[in-house]
């Protein structure tokens, strides 16, 4: 048994938290709120502890916790991070509380159980990102859908109940042909090492010796489940429905958090479990990835609705990452990394700002505004910065992701050409056209209706509170990435050494 228990208390500060809150009375609602907030604050806390006492250049995986679970399997209790699993986890502690501090007005009805689902959907987040054993990550990933189910369903729009059954069919479809292959992949192993095994660790060093074709069919079993939660055009449908059904915090953490699960899952399981599998199909990944940057910046175009042009543009950045960890370089890799980061910061705010609109007017059609920058200038200038982060402007987060893709996706040896950049390059060009006609129809338009002036009100000080984290969080990735490059180059070296991929010294 190994001990560190940082990770561990992390994991069931959020559950213990949950079932508390059961047993609060349903008219209690603002104590209801003030608790999940403070246990997500604790939560954060303890991920920050778990961050100071994470060594970076150590390639291994730190703070690690494993107890013997089920003895006849050889499957344990096994949590531990490397630096891409931290600074997800990171990220989820940090938007957990911003997203629960956005709802105090717009979630008025079953508070105590929107709570419930909401410490309980971080619960099974955090499982994702720091389980070691292939089965204990099964169940967390599983897990995490029945909470996202009951938001999306219970909290949503008109077409909630559609949506939410579409959310969890489609991703059950994907997470049934990938237990197959974890069954398969276990018992393999046993028929190698002389015992069943789902250990993670075990299993890098067993995945490879699969011969080449079953580790193509055991690759897209894996890549299926992923694809479908990233989502990976063909595969994004369900998006754009639980995004617009979904309540504002729902669609911040649906875009913030859950679709990083998917490009997560593609560089802990996909590429080490199979190399000469992932190597094999990147072309045609990078492909749909590029169509992936391009269909859905057209299609971001042409939404009348505000947030579904910004759940279309999810579409498109998370393109780029998939583009950047199928280049298979350590520029394009560390650029996915932190894309998924600035995705979540920089997609999850422009939900809430949405949100904000919706709450005054019960509007999100983009016809509906204009010329809004004179009754809220606060809430214009806000929604300006967030726009320019997600287009890719330098200085700001985007900018750093976008680059570092493009530019490790121009080098690799995988990819082996130049029109992948030269494609996924469009992407830039037609986010800056969406994202940026939005920003003017919405805030410098026309005024074409005039009970905007008594239906608008500026931003408060809870939404600024909500909002001015994040702010800063773009403008602290924009201008100083290293910090968080730093805590990635190790383990993304590592992986990509695991692969037989050589690695680049422009981080040294």
């Amino acid at each position: 048994m190994q001990e560190n228990l940082i990770l561990t208390s992390l994991l069931i500060i959020p559950i213990v938290g949950s079932l508390f809150v059961l047993f609060f009375d349903e008219e209690q609602k603002k104590i209801i709120r003030w608790f999940g907030f403070i246990v997500s604050i604790i939560a954060f806390i303890i991920s920050l502890i778990a961050y100071n006492q994470f060594n970076p250049a150590e390639p291994q995986f730190q703070l690690i916790h494993k107890v013997l679970w089920i003895k006849s399997l050889n499957i344990s209790y096994h949590v531990g991070i490397d630096g891409i699993s931290l600074i997800l986890i990171l990220l989820t502690t940090f938007l957990t509380p911003l997203t629960l501090l956005s709802t105090w007005k717009a979630i008025d009805k079953n508070v105590k159980m929107f709570t419930f689902s909401m410490l309980l959907l971080e619960a099974g987040m955090l499982g994702v990102f720091m389980s070691l054993d292939i089965f204990l990550f099964y169940i967390f990933w599983e897990a995490m859908l029945i909470p996202m189910y009951f938001i999306i369903g219970i909290w949503g729009g008109e077409r909630r109940i559609y949506a939410s059954i579409k959310f969890f069919l489609y991703t059950m479809l994907g997470s049934l042909l990938m237990l197959i292959a974890i069954i398969w992949l276990a018992v393999y192993a046993s028929s190698q090492t002389g015992m069943f095994t789902t250990n993670l660790i075990d299993l890098y060093k067993v995945g490879p010796t699969i011969s080449r074709k079953i580790q193509n069919w055991m690759f897209l079993a894996f890549f299926l489940s992923f694809a479908i939660k990233v989502p990976i055009f063909p595969l994004h449908t369900w998006l754009p429905d639980a995004h617009v059904e979904a309540p504002t915090a729902g669609s911040v953490i649906l875009a913030g958090v859950l679709l990083k699960m998917g490009t997560y899952g593609l560089v802990r399981f996909c590429l080490p479990l199979f190399p000469q599998a992932a190597v094999h199909f990147a072309s045609f990944i990078s492909i749909l990835a590029v169509i992936g940057i391009i269909y859905g910046a057209l299609v971001s175009m042409v939404q009348p609705d505000m947030k579904k042009l910004v759940a279309y543009s999810s579409v498109s950045h998370l393109g780029f990452v998939v583009l950047g960890i199928f280049a298979m370089t350590v520029e394009s890799t560390q650029g996915a990394i932190i894309q998924m980061i600035n995705h979540g910061l920089s997609t999850g705010a422009l939900f809430l700002l949405v949100g904000v609109l919706y709450e005054r007017t019960h509007h999100r059609e983009i016809e509906y505004y204009g010329g809004i920058a004179k009754i809220v200038p606060v809430y214009s200038t806000l929604l300006m910065i967030v726009s320019l982060s997600s287009i890719g402007l330098p200085g700001l987060n985007g900018f750093v992701g976008e680059f570092l893709i493009l530019l490790g996706s121009f080098k690799s040896q995988v990819l082996n050409s130049w029109w992948y950049t030269i494609f996924a390059a469009t992407g830039v060009i037609f986010a800056a056209v969406y994202l940026l006609w939005m920003y003017q129809r919405v805030v410098f338009g026309e005024v074409k209706n005039v009970n905007l002036f008594q239906e608008l009100t500026d931003m408060n000080a809870r939404e600024l509170l909500v909002l001015l984290p994040i702010i800063l969080m773009i403008v602290w990735i924009g201008i100083y990435p290293s910090t968080f490059l730093k805590l990635t180059e190790v383990s993304v070296q590592t992986i990509l050494q695991n692969v037989s991929i050589n690695t680049f010294d422009f981080l040294k």
